[in-house]
């Protein structure tokens, strides 16, 4: 499957290239709607630089195509995410990771 987005706000800004630094606000759930991650929790938003592998490949290909101001679901297979290796002892081997992504900004 890869990544499969789904607008759930539009955005009006630019697309961000490859190698820029972008800045988001996320939230990772699993499947069955298991809370991981999340920078808004946090208070903080998430920078990467894009296109690096800094990230799984789903959030490089799914930012990439997203607009400043947009937010997302990103709905990642595991080859595109943690695959058999899971991560962090709280997602799972082979999980399908379901993400809401927010692109605030790149440079």
């Amino acid at each position: 499957m890869g990544v499969e987005i789904t607008i759930i706000k539009e955005g009006k800004g630019n697309i961000p290239p490859v190698g820029s630094n972008v800045t988001v606000h996320h939230a990772g759930t699993l499947t069955n709607g298991t809370v991981f991650d999340s920078s808004r929790k946090r208070g903080q938003p998430f920078n990467f630089k894009l296109g690096a592998g800094q990230v799984i490949k789903g959030w490089d290909e799914g930012v990439a195509k997203m607009k400043v101001g947009e937010t997302s679901k990103l709905t990642i297979s595991p080859d595109f995410g943690y695959g058999a290796r899971g991560a962090g002892g709280v997602i799972p081997p082979n999980a399908t990771l379901v993400f809401e992504v927010e692109l605030i900004t790149f440079k």
